[in-house]
């Protein structure tokens, strides 16, 4: 039977609750343990699909085509395990399912409750994926912050495992202690409380992870084990670091790895993972090289404050290729709106040693990534195009190259002359019918990669765990418009090179120009940042870097 790690927050959100979880995956694993990991959401959205990136941050496809909250990105790039539907839920899922079952008799005609059927739901819920995925151990992290109406069902379902339970369920509260600068004195009075807080829930943590801007000392240390009745060698110290990848390296300086392994008894065979990451690390803060990338970016200005959150996946994936290749990258975030009309924006653009257009949708900015895609194509620099920036690059291609005129795409005009994106056929109904979520192109789909190519050559040079062949390759997508085929021969015949296709060679999955004609200039329809993990960088965000540092002038 799997053993269960419960992990919630307190006193702030965003204190780093799926860091932790998924810093805990990844040394469980390096003990030789198999790890598995649900994120347990409280908000009612069945899944992440249709909410807004700049209040939720990034929306992550897993292989099985869920669309699902951004810490489980962080999970597969910790563990480098493929997670599935079961390992996300929301409350919205759970709820969904309850009345399902009320509606089929699956209670048998009796009074469906929410404090004690929804628990139990959480429950079943659990230990599913759990014994689907055959787990020594099952790491949960309770969305939200203890307190909150949302999450109590979820700790309700926890109380209740301990309960039936005891040896094979640990909890873990991430909490936060200010250091007002006015005082000069750390405070665990927030911590304490957020802790009362859970206790009310019928939970008494096994350790508590003491986030804050220091270190924590001995005093903090024996505050929190006498009021909040945790032993002062659980209290872990999370200060604020430079890098989320320093995280896992900083808890097993207290051990807390070996520390939840013997409070289980399980039997392990530690491997070389925590050896290679701390390597990978070090190398991170040692690099030597530097590189400049420009990311044309939409959705990350929210007021007076920049939310990077939106495009996680794209950050970390440039991350990891960089680090691997011995460079430091600096990520210049330039919003596409801003480089529709400002030229000294565009001109920004020329100490760029790459350009990155990633994901978006619909029509504000889009002239901006295309007149960015332009700049990229015309001055040499190396580009990468990611789903909607592969599109941009088709469209800018169209227009200066090829020479067609009232060129876009379907989804930015409807009324274009010549629409070389458009939409898929098969979701014209679901938009008829209003129809959003979880209806457009979603998860892991064949790409055959077209021989001799810029795009196959990444695949070869950089081969790995997840990408061990170079003929056809499995990445995911999420989409609702393609590549509009009547527009191919033409865009073909003056030099655009159609480099992924699927199977059927339908559906195009990649562009390139020739190396003749530029350095490096590819687009996907796919999302390659999705499947980049720390230890495992994507070939394709490799060659991309490579190339970058190849041409730096830095």
């Amino acid at each position: 039977m799997s053993k269960y790690v419960f992990v919630s927050g307190g006193v702030i959100s965003g204190i780093g609750k799926g860091i932790a979880a998924a810093s805990i995956g990844f040394l469980l694993k390096s003990y030789g343990l198999k790890v598995c990991m649900v994120k347990a959401d409280p908000y009612l959205n069945v899944d992440a699909g249709t909410m807004n990136p700049l209040e939720h941050g990034e929306t992550f496809v897993l292989e099985d085509g869920f669309e699902t909250d951004m810490d489980m990105g962080s999970y597969e790039r910790f563990t480098g395990e493929i997670f599935e539907r079961l390992n996300s839920m929301t409350g919205g899922a759970v709820f969904q399912s309850v009345i399902t079952k009320e509606r089929e008799l699956g209670y048998d005609g009796k009074w469906v409750s929410v404090d004690y059927h929804v628990p139990r739901e959480i429950m079943r819920w659990i230990q599913e994926i759990a014994e689907k995925r055959e787990a020594d151990v099952t790491i949960i992290e309770i969305g939200g912050t203890v307190g909150e109406a949302g999450n109590g069902l979820f700790l309700e379902a926890n109380r209740m495992m301990d309960i039936h339970d005891p040896c094979g369920v640990i909890h873990v509260h991430v909490s936060y202690l200010p250091l007002p600068q006015n005082l000069g004195e750390m405070k665990s009075k927030p911590a304490q409380m957020s802790v009362k807080m859970l206790n009310n829930s019928g939970i008494n943590p096994d350790f508590i992870i003491a986030r804050s801007e220091k270190g924590i000392d001995d005093i903090r240390k024996d505050k929190l084990s006498q009021h909040c009745v945790v032993k002062p060698e659980n209290v872990i110290s999370a200060p604020d670091v430079d890098s989320i990848y320093e995280v896992p390296i900083n808890f097993e300086k207290d051990k807390i790895g070996e520390k939840i392994v013997k409070s289980f008894g399980l039997k392990v065979k530690q491997n070389d993972m925590f050896s290679r990451w701390k390597e990978r690390y070090e190398a991170s803060v040692n690099a030597k090289k530097k590189i400049k990338i420009g990311i044309i970016g939409k959705y990350y200005k929210s007021g007076d404050f920049d939310l990077k959150d939106s495009y996680v996946s794209v950050i970390e994936a440039i991350k990891h290729a960089s680090w691997a290749q011995d460079a430091e990258v600096e990520l210049e975030w330039c919003v596409s709106g801003d480089l529709e009309e400002n030229s000294e924006a565009i001109e920004k653009l020329s100490s760029m040693d790459g350009i990155i257009v990633p994901q978006g949708w619909g029509k504000r900015g889009g002239e901006g990534k295309i007149k960015a895609v332009e700049f990229a194509r015309k001055n040499k620099i190396p580009y990468l195009g990611l789903c909607f920036g592969m599109q941009m690059a088709v469209i800018e291609f169209a227009r200066n190259v090829v020479g067609l005129e009232d060129v876009s795409s379907e989804e930015v005009n409807k009324k274009a002359q010549n629409k070389v994106i458009h939409m898929m056929e098969s979701q014209r109904e679901y938009i008829k019918d209003q129809k959003y979520g979880g209806t457009i192109r979603l998860g892991g789909f064949p790409c055959q990669l077209k021989k001799g190519s810029v795009l196959q050559h990444q695949y070869k040079e950089f081969k790995n765990n997840l990408f061990k062949r170079a003929d056809t390759v499995y990445e995911r997508h999420r989409h609702r418009y393609e590549f509009n085929n009547y527009y191919r021969e033409a865009l073909e015949n003056a030099g655009l090179r159609i480099s992924g296709t699927s199977l059927d060679g339908n559906l195009v999955e990649a562009i390139e120009l020739p190396k003749e004609e530029h350095p490096f200039f590819v687009g996907t329809q796919y999302h390659p940042e999705l499947k980049s993990h720390f230890l495992n960088p994507h070939p394709l965000f490799m060659g991309f870097v490579k190339k970058c540092l190849d041409l730096s002038t830095q």
